[in-house]
């Protein structure tokens, strides 16, 4: 347990400096000359150098562990938020986003899989993920807020220069605190083997299906990964349009607000641990269907409160987030966490891709909510009931050890 609260705090100070870059980017990109096609093309190329870093997280740490790859990846990303401190130019800019990009294809992979590996249960391991979540809403409510603040106060290269030192400090800093669980004894079949001593309070429950396995009689469904690409998609589309129009200081703040407004509804939402005891499926389709109509609703100008509807968007994805990570753990197997959250990271690196670029190529024509509301609505309609998705959940605690 105490290496999940230090994952924690780590896994705090490194969504806080990267989310507070969230309301700088698009004005710092437009101060540099950057036309909003181009500005499209410097947050998608973030994601699309994630590709290869997350293809390789997934086999590195199911091989060597989280530790390195952590400690790696944010204090790489430290050094490169130095670097970006002085860039004068737009191309400059887009260089460095893209080695960004491939140096923290490796941190969530590695956070995730290491606190899959501390789970115990179904229903333990739905609470460390709501944790990761909550963790993660936290620092996003309060970061693009600080960040706009610092932008406006002392400008875009000190800010960034004091995010790359805090990040470069707590990459070397957790090596020192974060340590690996002791790996779980298999059985020859390839399950954990429940009945030798060391086991006891782990999870003891058969290896799940894995991607890529037959292992039953239904193949893995990997049309779930729909999921991740659609709502990374319409979430870049958002991170896109939001900060567009900020020019002036006032403009930039206004836009860091907006953004702790989503974090707040995610707040509300991740709070209600007790809805981890539901089937992750069912939580999936129900987040589903209220974030598409929220960016419908965007879409279709509603008249609805802008800070309503940015607020309720959160709430969604607080119940999405959780729900998502434990319905992708159902399906896979315990011996395979960093290759599952590997191809989710992937996935949802695919559509924060897409989504900022193909809003910079639309935005002109018609709002780029619609493609987030199509997105979200083709996923959902991929996500068809299947006797797969109710398979092997336990959504209860597990009984003590004899």
């Amino acid at each position: 347990m105490k290496t999940a609260v230090w994952l924690y705090f780590f896994l705090f100070v490194a969504f806080f400096d990267l989310h507070a870059q969230f309301p700088m980017l698009t004005p710092f990109a437009v101060s540099l000359g950057a036309a909003p096609s181009f500005i499209g093309l410097v947050m998608g190329i973030y994601s699309l150098t994630h590709l290869p870093g997350n293809l390789l997280a997934g086999y590195g740490v199911d091989r060597f562990g989280s530790r390195l790859f952590i400690a790696a990846s944010m204090t790489g990303a430290g050094v490169l938020l130095l670097l970006q401190a002085r860039v004068t130019d737009p191309w400059q800019l887009l260089y460095i986003r893209a080695v960004s990009g491939f140096v923290l294809a490796f941190l969530s992979p590695a956070c995730m899989a290491l606190l899959a590996r501390l789970a115990r249960n179904h229903f333990h391991q739905g609470k460390l993920m709501a944790g990761n979540g909550l963790v993660h809403t936290i620092a996003s409510v309060v970061s693009p807020a600080a960040g706009a603040w610092l932008a406006a106060t002392i400008g875009f290269h000190a800010s960034f220069t004091i995010l790359g030192w805090i990040l470069l400090v707590t990459g070397i800093t957790s090596l020192g605190f974060i340590r690996e669980p002791a790996k779980l004894p298999m059985n020859s079949s390839g399950q954990t083997d429940s009945h030798h001593p060391s086991t006891h309070g782990s999870w003891q429950e058969p290896a799940k299906q894995t991607p890529g396995e037959a292992g039953g009689a239904e193949p893995f469904p990997w049309v779930v990964f729909s999921l991740p690409v659609a709502l990374s998609c319409a979430q870049g589309i958002l991170s896109f349009e939001l900060p567009l129009h900020a020019r002036t200081a006032s403009e930039v703040m206004t836009v860091g607000i907006l953004f702790s407004v989503i974090s707040l509804g995610a707040l509300a939402t991740l709070g209600l641990l007790f809805l981890n005891r539901y089937l992750p499926y069912s939580r999936t389709i129900c987040g589903l269907g209220v974030l598409a109509c929220g960016y419908y609703a965007l879409a279709a100008g509603w008249p609805l409160p802008f800070m309503l509807v940015l607020f309720v968007l959160g709430m969604a994805k607080g119940v999405l987030f959780p729900a998502m990570t434990s319905f992708l753990l159902q399906l896979s197997g315990a011996t395979r966490y960093g290759r599952t959250f590997s191809y989710l990271s992937i996935a949802l690196s695919i559509g924060s891709f897409l989504g900022p670029v193909a809003a910079g190529m639309v935005r002109d024509r018609f709002s780029p909510f619609f493609l987030s509301f199509l997105a979200l609505m083709t996923a959902l309609l991929f996500l068809y009931p299947r006797r797969i998705y109710h398979k092997g959940w336990q959504g209860r605690t597990a009984a003590p050890p004899a």
